[in-house]
């Protein structure tokens, strides 16, 4: 028995709006968060982790026109026919012909003058439009303007459902306990690369998807995978993100393969300090600077806030997505949400970092939801110093 199709899974009336405000008569999404998030969840299997084939790329097109969802349509590969037996989509237009990125926007174009808009004021994502598809679009509406979507739609994602939450929650939780497994089950003489690719291996026994790990052990702060040598004494750090169906779970935890000593335990006493200064000030209706104003306070206390770095941004399908919070991070972007308010089921990464000279790379990262009355973390294991090769005692 095949499945019944899905009604609309966004909030249809915000999209609205947000396309009115920015001036777009038709949305053209075409990166894979997007394009996942307005189809409810569907992302085409076959191009999971790489979208080039042969002499071009996948590129999916969901054509979204303001205030008629029943007018919207989905171009996608021809091989996608199989998995849509199985998980039928809500769009009433479904042409499933493409093969290149070209084939792609010429029946994305086909599909907009099927509904007789002229020259319409097309949204597309500037930052994941191919230009070969960009000039089939330019060539067939050369009197439209072409604003970016992706403040909308980033806008959009930026309240979380609870069915996005628990995808969070799971992927937090399940990268924490992959850490953890990795710390226990390795011991001396293990290097960084082979801990990596344990670290991969345990994220997948655990039905996610592996995204990245930067990793440092013993004093050195160089954070890639290497054949440096995790030792006794040492300390190790490990951030991860991994993801389920899409959403990620990036946080950080920390390791040593011994006892740490009471200068250790005090450093990283100092940064889970900062992150509970930032935890208390995240709540609805909160300015989303108030999560700044109160780790900056915490920082001010702390005896080693010259090597320090505190980081806070959005976190979804997408890392960095809304809200914004400041234009001095390492992404750049707008501070756009410093000042508004923060909104129940908005989901933050909350980091500190302490470099320290002498001892090393030691760092905590949370994944964070704003609640009517307060924060709820995801995955808040293994927040101390995490003992190595324990499961090999």
């Amino acid at each position: 028995m095949q499945a019944q199709p899905q009604a609309i899974p966004f909030d249809a009336a915000l999209l609205d709006r947000l396309m009115d405000e920015a001036g777009m008569e038709v949305l053209l999404a075409t990166s894979k968060p997007a394009v996942q998030y307005l189809l409810g969840g569907y992302r085409f299997h076959f191009f999971e982790h790489a979208d080039a084939i042969g002499q071009s790329r996948y590129l999916p097109v969901l054509a979204y026109v303001r205030g008629q969802p029943d007018r919207a349509g989905y171009v996608g590969h021809r091989m996608e026919k199989a998995q849509q037996s199985v998980e039928p989509l809500w769009v009433p237009e479904v042409r499933n012909l493409s093969g290149t990125s070209i084939d792609a926007m010429r029946h994305a174009v086909d599909y907009l003058r099927s509904l007789g808009i002229a020259s319409p004021r097309i949204g597309i994502e500037r930052a994941f439009l191919p230009a070969d598809a960009l000039e089939v679009l330019r060539e067939a509406f050369p009197n439209s303007t072409l604003p970016d979507a992706l403040p909308v739609l980033e806008r959009l994602r930026a309240v979380k459902t609870e069915a996005e939450i628990d995808k969070l929650r799971l992927a937090s939780d399940r990268v924490i306990e992959s850490m953890l497994a990795v710390m226990a089950g390795h011991g001396p003489g293990t290097t960084k690369r082979e801990l990596v690719e344990a670290l991969r291996r345990e994220e997948a026994a655990r039905g996610l998807g592996f995204d990245y790990c930067l990793i440092t052990a013993g004093t050195s702060l160089n954070r890639a995978p290497s054949d440096q040598r995790w030792e006794a004494g040492d300390i190790l750090s490990l951030d991860s993100g991994g993801h389920y169906q899409g959403y990620i779970g990036d946080v950080c935890r920390m390791g040593i393969l011994g006892e740490p000593d009471a200068e250790l335990r005090d450093l990283l006493a100092e940064v889970d300090a900062v992150q509970q200064a930032a935890f208390r000030a995240v709540r609805a209706g909160a300015p989303g600077g108030a999560v700044y104003d109160a780790a900056g306070a915490a920082l001010r206390d702390a005896p080693n806030r010259g090597h320090m770095e505190f980081l806070a941004h959005g976190m979804g399908l997408v890392s960095h997505e809304v809200p914004h919070l400041t234009a001095t991070g390492p992404i750049p972007y707008a501070a756009e949400d410093a000042e508004r308010p923060l909104q129940a089921n908005m989901v933050l990464s909350i980091e500190t970092t302490l470099q320290h000279p002498r001892r090393g790379f030691i760092k905590l990262e949370d994944t964070v939801v704003v609640r009517p009355q307060g924060h709820e973390i995801l995955g808040d294991a293994g927040r101390g110093w995490n003992r190595g090769g324990t499961a090999l005692r």
